[in-house]
């Protein structure tokens, strides 16, 4: 299982939110860059990168930090948050992306997301499956859907979808754990998806835990800023 720093970006600064809470932000940095280059210096290969103006403005924002990123480290950067349109996600590849998370489009537009998936592949795109009560929740958590979550990865796994991230948003930002039994339901119905675990994980313990999961991947933010996971742990877990 790889585990995937998150760096989440409000006015160009790393920050974090509580339950996807813009209300509850806490900036830990000035400088996405200088946080990146500390986890590539840590050994870290991938990045999981979030424009939250971009989510709630519905098209990306802070490209530039994509680009600074992308074009000073080796980090492989899946990168979410406002990508609704063909010219934004182009953009992020341009950008430097190596992967784009798309949620709110695959919801509100699905035959632009199914277009995504065709054009560039189920290689470079992640479908987001963020949960609120087993419902997807859209628009930087701001919006509810209809869509069950079984139903929704159903639909597109049908649609050879590989990759989604999952975030229990009731989890995320309280440290308080992360949603073994969501993932372990996920992992036992799809079998083919590369699930990412995202939310709640506060200790190298979770981290081991949803390792048991065979799970592909694992976003771990707050733990690592609140300095609850070290990242000479992350080291030695890789």
């Amino acid at each position: 299982m790889i585990i995937i720093p998150a760096i989440d970006i409000i006015d160009g600064k790393a920050v974090r939110l509580t339950k996807g809470d813009y209300k509850q932000k806490t900036i830990y940095n000035e400088d996405p860059l200088e946080v990146a280059k500390t986890f590539e210096g840590a050994g870290i290969k991938r990045l999981h990168l979030v424009d939250l103006d971009g989510a709630k403005q519905k098209q990306i924002v802070n490209q530039k930090v994509l680009e600074q990123i992308a074009s000073q480290t080796s980090l492989q950067i899946d990168f979410g948050g406002g990508v609704q349109s063909d010219k934004d996600i182009q953009l992020a590849f341009d950008s430097g992306a190596h992967q784009v998370t798309g949620g709110s489009v695959a919801v509100k537009d699905v035959e632009l997301f199914e277009g995504w998936l065709e054009k560039y592949g189920p290689e470079k795109i992640i479908l987001g499956a963020d949960v609120v009560d087993k419902k997807i929740a859209i628009s930087g958590w701001q919006e509810d859907s209809s869509w069950e979550l079984d139903a929704f990865l159903e639909k597109y796994v049908a649609k050879s979808i590989k990759y989604v991230i999952s975030t229990d948003v009731s989890k995320d930002g309280v440290l308080a754990g992360p949603a073994i039994n969501l993932y372990a339901d996920m992992a036992s119905k799809f079998p083919s998806l590369e699930i990412i675990a995202s939310g709640g994980v506060s200790s190298i313990l979770d981290i081991y835990e949803l390792d048991k999961l065979s799970l592909h991947g694992v976003i771990v933010g707050k733990a690592i800023y609140e300095n609850r996971i070290t990242l000479k742990e992350i080291e030695q877990f890789c």
